[in-house]
């Protein structure tokens, strides 16, 4: 029998999902042709983010490789855009002329990035953030330049955001909205977001109107205006401010389009029977949906449909949003933000990074919001979707699935209990029965299996945690929880500790050494690559290997803190908090000859001073005559002292004195991360000790140490390490467990994460239990550290390039 001949506009993953369930059910039936306008095969969109970070490659998201397009017999004309349907003829006729013959037409054109209608939008250096070249432009700018403004704070322009800054650039989301994400969020739970997002480094302008953006000279942007008149320089601007159905061929083919191609429930466009649209370009009953999980719904039913079955409607999507922005779990469905006739049960735990909101009207749950905890957010939306009364359990609600008495599956796993019919995975529609079903029939025993086999969890990623949960149900004790080897970065397949282990045993001694010895694949590396390195070469081999300035962030090459106006802050070391008259007269003197805006003590007891000119940065470090602060590198950052026995009348030790002791040790120490320590001189610890990198209390024997502890984003208490009796004793076991840390912590790893990988119980070993090896770490710590230049004050010894802060002359 002669196949009938369809043919695929758009090689997306809503079209290639409907291609996938009509193979399933009907593959004899057609010749199968599909035109993509990008030269790629079909990859996940969802994951172009982790592309941008440098967490996973181009390769790595491919959904369906060439070879799959072969083994089905389909013929894809890739990266070339299909301009004229002629549906009289029933012909596809593409840009470079080629011509594909149909008997049906699938419609499969995506969206289109919105371009805000500003002066300069046209500029170079303005960019949307859409597909994968827009990803390979913007990473192409990381490498060249400094600063860069998203424009929009949803999640594409978030995870845009976010991505440009583990590249190194300095960025700045800018939101006319009150509050972040807010089609997704609530205003607390945007808030909240805002914050945690400011501790990792971004910077928001919120509620700000875009007016321009300007030019320089050779026509690239170099600022963006806002309607009240500020300016803020830029080298790069990324619009993320939403997306338009893409409708251009349709319309020219005279298909009826309003908000998308209309199309009915068995998603048929309304103008032409043999014409079908799917994904973001169609309009089901007035709505165009942008989520992966209606778009596969659709697929489904249209599938159904091609292979002639005539069963199944696509009625619309009840749709819930589970995300994963940069770490961060949120999800929200129905009503969250509430309304007329409705009440709102709250639980919002700001310190521990939680909040939750559930609406509920008429006793039936009809929205929910949450944030940092997301875990139950699948049964709110089954609670929300099924409609059913939650007066029987309204008062355990809050708490979640494991704590209604009539689940029927108390203390055990969340999964175990859910029926098979239940949706783990939203973004590719996949039920618990489906996967149990796969770990069994095909033996799986590992996360990236059932990733292959099933697509669960290979999409957002945001229902990991429940396929894992199935994993460990199904396989038992065969189940492999140990994650597959993460690669440094996208240049190169080995690990963090595979580059550790080859610099220390072929003594390799320069970034060019490891690239060429290792097989990088890009032979100069990335942003995220060559900081690393860098840092392991100079921490494996003091003194011999070669330190790269450009491989360090820019904070790093100009030795002070860049700020969102493109000034500096400059942070000047006071040992253990403690300073005299001179220095504050010096400081005084520098901050009224040079203009420096503003003065501020920060919460490591130390001055700090914001707004300096970049081209004034040497001349106030030499006018303040006091060594750098390293508050901008990852270093040792301050050491917190309270004033201890000296003057306070509960003081038990003399923290001032052996703070400074630990800070006039320790300033030149350069780490994975950030370091900071505290003294505090009695267990009242006013120097806040319990959430330091290294915390030591004073006792009435002698001095407590505690260790891992980090005040950051999510606060992490410091675990008791060793009681000793000397303030000798105290450098030799903090100096051994940072040395430990410096030898063995990843590149950007806080201790307490350090700690979490190789476990306590190991530290322990090496520093408590192994005398010899605890003085050897501290002999090499201070071999690394002897000699180390003060780069406010030796900045040839090193390596500063003092060009960098001349002033640029018209």
């Amino acid at each position: 029998m002669k196949k009938s001949r369809l043919v695929m506009v758009g090689n997306g993953m809503a079209g290639i999902r409907t291609i996938e369930e009509l193979l399933k059910i009907a593959p004899e039936l057609y010749d199968i042709t599909v035109f993509g306008a990008e030269p790629h095969p079909n990859y996940n969109r969802i994951l172009l983010s982790p592309v941008l970070a440098g967490e996973q490659t181009l390769d790595e998201i491919v959904l369906n490789a060439w070879d799959w397009y072969r083994d089905n017999h389909i013929t894809l004309h890739a990266g070339k855009k299909v301009v004229e349907v002629d549906r009289v003829h029933r012909i596809v006729r593409a840009q470079d002329g080629t011509e594909e013959p149909y008997d049906r037409l699938l419609m499969c054109t995506g969206s289109n990035p919105f371009i805000l209608p500003v002066p300069g939008k046209e500029l170079e250096g303005v960019i949307a953030y859409r597909d994968i070249a827009d990803t390979n432009a913007m990473i192409e700018a990381s490498q060249k330049y400094r600063r860069a403004v998203v424009i929009g704070g949803g999640l594409l322009g978030l995870e845009a955001a976010n991505g440009l800054m583990l590249r190194g650039m300095d960025v700045t989301v800018v939101h006319v909205m009150p509050w972040l994400m807010e089609r997704q969020l609530d205003d607390v739970a945007g808030k909240l977001l805002q914050k945690s997002l400011e501790d990792r480094g971004l910077k928001f302008m919120i509620g700000a109107q875009t007016e321009a953006l300007i030019p320089d000279r050779d026509g690239r942007v170099m600022a963006i205006r806002f309607k009240n008149g500020t300016e803020l320089p830029t080298d790069l601007v990324v619009m993320a401010v939403g997306i338009r159905p893409n409708t251009e061929l349709a319309e020219a083919m005279r298909l009826h389009c309003n908000r998308g191609i209309v199309v009915n429930d068995t998603l048929q466009t309304v103008t032409d029977a043999r014409i079908y649209a799917v994904g973001e370009c169609a309009a089901h009953r007035g709505i165009a949906y942008g989520l992966v999980a209606p778009l596969f719904e659709q697929a489904k039913v249209a599938a159904n449909h091609l292979a002639q079955f005539g069963i199944g409607r696509y009625t619309g999507s009840l749709t819930s949003t589970k995300l994963k922005v940069t770490g961060i779990d949120l999800f929200s469905a129905g009503e969250f933000m509430g309304g007329e006739g409705t009440e709102e049960l709250v639980m919002s735990d700001p310190f521990g990074g939680v909040y939750k909101k559930l609406v509920i009207k008429d006793d039936r749950l009809v929205g929910a919001c949450l944030y940092g905890d997301t875990v139950d957010g699948s049964w709110y939306f089954k609670l929300l979707r099924d409609g059913r009364s939650v007066h029987d359990i309204r008062d355990k609600l809050m708490f979640g699935e494991s704590n209604i008495g009539d689940s029927g599956h108390e203390g055990h796993s969340k999964a175990a209990g859910m029926p098979d019919d239940a949706e783990v995975c939203g973004c590719n529609g996949v039920t618990k029965g489906t996967i149990c079903k796969a770990i069994k029939d095909k033996g799986l025993f590992t996360l990236d299996e059932v990733r292959r086999h099933t697509k669960a969890s290979a999409s957002c990623g945001s229902c990991t945690g429940l396929v894992e949960q199935l994993l460990m149900a199904t396989a038992g004790g065969d189940y492999s929880a140990l994650p597959a080897k993460k690669a440094l970065c996208g240049c190169t397949e080995h690990s963090h500790q595979e580059v550790r282990e080859a610099i220390k045993a072929h003594k390799l001694l320069a970034i060019a050494d490891v690239f060429h010895f290792m097989e990088w694949r890009t032979p100069n590396g990335c942003s995220m690559c060559r900081p690393a390195v860098n840092y392991y070469l100079l921490s494996t081999w003091p003194k011999q290997a070669r330190d790269d300035p450009q491989s360090r962030y820019i904070n790093e090459r100009s030795h002070a803190n860049i700020q969102k106006d493109g000034t500096y802050s400059v942070i000047p070391r006071m040992w253990g908090g403690e300073t005299t008259a001179s220095e504050l007269r010096r400081i005084a003197d520098a901050v009224d000859k040079y203009k420096i805006p503003t003065v501020k003590v920060t919460g490591g007891q130390r001055i700090d001073l914001l707004g300096v000119k970049k081209e004034d940065l040497q001349n106030v470090w030499k006018d303040i005559g006091m060594p750098s602060g390293h508050a901008y590198a990852k270093a040792l950052r301050t050491v917190k002292t309270c004033v201890g026995s000296e003057w306070c009348r509960f003081g038990t030790q003399d923290s001032t004195q052996m703070g400074k002791d630990l800070e006039r040790a320790l300033w030149r120490m350069y780490a994975p991360h950030k370091v900071k320590l505290a003294v505090s001189g009695c267990p009242r610890n006013c120097a806040e000790s319990g959430i330091k990198d290294v915390g030591v209390i004073g006792v009435d024997s002698g001095w407590e140490i505690h260790v891992g502890g980090n005040g950051g984003i999510k606060t992490e208490v410091a675990q008791f390490l060793v009681k000793v009796k000397t303030s000798g004793e105290v450098l030799e076991y903090a100096g051994g467990f940072l040395q430990l840390y410096r030898e063995e912590g990843w590149y950007l790893e806080r201790t307490v994460h350090y700690i979490q990988r190789v476990g306590l119980d190991y530290v322990k070993k090496r520093i408590l239990d192994d005398a010899e090896g605890r003085k050897a770490l501290w002999e090499r710590l201070q071999f690394s550290v002897d000699g180390e230049p003060d780069p406010w004050f030796e900045t040839d010894k090193a390596g500063v390039d003092t060009r960098q802060f001349e002033p640029l002359t018209a």
